[in-house]
């Protein structure tokens, strides 16, 4: 199993006996889970070449000499990793083609036919709509025996803008930057970010279609919702003008957002701006999407480590959602419980949560979530508790998430420190640079959304 924790014995070491053995092993999970969710581990068990046929999911076949043409194109935080193990396995049979990726990872990866493009996250940037642009080049001249391989992980919503004529770069920031931190979810955001987008929702598919379309995808989203992967730049968009309107209005930004994007939705609303393709459009006859990976099975891999390791292990749930601090009291509250119990227990939770920011500070939903819980958690002595990204960022943060136990809180308090306060100005990373409690994986590669894992143990 791959290291990934770059402050793994750190974190292990600040502590003694019991506590240092439920760190160890919740953090070795951690990495189980997302050593298992890697490009290549997750393409392996997807896909793979005979001779000249494309063999998908262990069943479907596709005959590779029936194109002229073959092009790899791709977005998000996985699609280096993944356009690595497309080039292993087709080679020379690669026409041309380009990924987008988070410039931090762009900058030192290289591919042999495959061009990388570099661009932003979370905030889209001018680097992003050259990217696009290039994309868009690309699906350009697709014709009738073009195979289109489409490589999409999370991430791509950001990595991959394009405003949707006449908007501008600067509107498509002012909005994105408003819902996350309005506390919108995911499904939300990238419904709206869809309907002000010009390759989203579909319409990047929607050109690729003149020939045919094998879109290979690492979910981010809760319930692997096609349409949300990325703002579904290759699935049909169920989500109207309509929606995005009424989105706007529970979360107070209509008035907020800018008065092009409002115009743009108000034109929606009358029928004057074409919607984005839906189900059951011809276009995706030609198009196969398929998700080769999601946080269900970085879950699995962590209840497999602990399983190991002589925890009765449990996933309680791949669909986590709500506000991180109220989803760590409910996680404190799980560990109360296993603490009245013998032996060794493990609770795994997937998905992804928000927060809804309203005070000063630097955090990140897993940051937040872990801080929640270490003020619950603070006369304890034998749980643990970890919440982390699986792509190795949380939030505008160097940190992947956090670690806590029942001395979390006695650490902040010896050292001057309020938790409360910490949480209430959403400042978690502060927190736990003082407390020495943050994760540092840097960038993983991949991204199928959070993972917390639950650890109880006598000895």
């Amino acid at each position: 199993m791959d290291k990934l924790i770059s402050n793994f014995d750190e974190l292990v070491k600040m502590r003694r006996g019991l506590i240092s053995r439920l760190r160890r092993h919740a953090l070795r999970a951690v990495e189980a889970a997302i050593n298992s969710v890697t490009p290549r581990n997750s393409l392996k068990r997807s896909i793979r070449r005979r001779s000249n046929k494309l063999i998908i999911m262990h069943r479907k076949r596709i005959d590779l000499k029936k194109f002229e043409k073959i092009l790899v194109l791709g977005a998000g935080k996985a699609s280096i990793g993944m356009a690595k193990y497309i080039e292993e396995i087709l080679g020379d049979l690669i026409s041309e083609g380009a990924v987008v990726a988070p410039r931090e990872l762009a900058e030192r990866a290289k591919l042999e036919k495959i061009e990388i493009l570099p661009s932003t996250h979370p905030i889209p940037s001018e680097l992003g709509v050259k990217a696009a642009s290039r994309i868009l080049e690309y699906a350009g001249e697709v014709g009738e025996k073009t195979l289109t391989i489409f490589l999409l992980s999370g991430g791509a919503s950001a990595l991959l803008p394009m405003p949707a004529d006449p908007l501008t770069l600067q509107d498509k920031i002012e909005v994105t930057k408003l819902l996350l931190a309005s506390g919108a979810n995911i499904d939300e955001v990238n419904a709206v970010r869809k309907h002000i987008s010009g390759i989203k929702g579909g319409l990047l598919g929607k050109k690729l279609s003149k020939g045919f379309v094998i879109s290979l995808i690492i979910s981010d989203v809760v319930g692997d919702k096609l349409e949300t992967i990325g703002s579904g730049p290759t699935a049909p968009d169920p989500t109207t003008f309509r929606d995005v309107y009424e989105i706007l209005n529970k979360y107070g930004l209509w008035n907020k957002i800018p008065e092009a994007v409002r115009s743009r939705i108000m034109l929606g609303l009358d029928g004057k701006v074409e919607e984005t393709p839906k189900p059951g459009d011809p276009i995706f006859k030609r198009i196969m999407n398929l998700i080769v990976a999601g946080v269900g099975d970085a879950c699995r891999a962590a209840e497999r480590y602990l399983r190991s390791r002589g925890y009765r292990s449990m996933i309680l749930t791949r669909f986590m959602e709500g506000e991180a601090k109220e989803i760590g009291i409910f996680s404190a509250g799980l560990l109360r419980q296993l603490s009245e119990r013998r032996g060794r227990h493990a609770i795994i939770m997937g998905g992804e949560t928000t927060v809804t920011v309203k005070g000063k500070g630097i955090g990140g939903r897993n940051q937040e979530l872990a801080l929640s819980a270490s003020i619950k958690l603070r006369d304890l002595r034998n749980c643990c508790l970890v919440s982390i990204g699986t792509d190795g960022v949380d939030g505008p943060t160097d940190a992947a998430g956090a670690i806590v136990d029942g001395e979390t809180y006695r650490d902040a308090l010896r050292l001057g420190l309020n938790p409360v306060e910490f949480l209430t100005e959403n400042d978690s990373n502060t927190f736990f640079k003082l407390v020495r409690g943050l994760i540092t994986t840097g960038y993983t590669g991949t991204n199928v959304g959070d993972v917390v894992l639950l650890l109880k143990a006598d000895r």
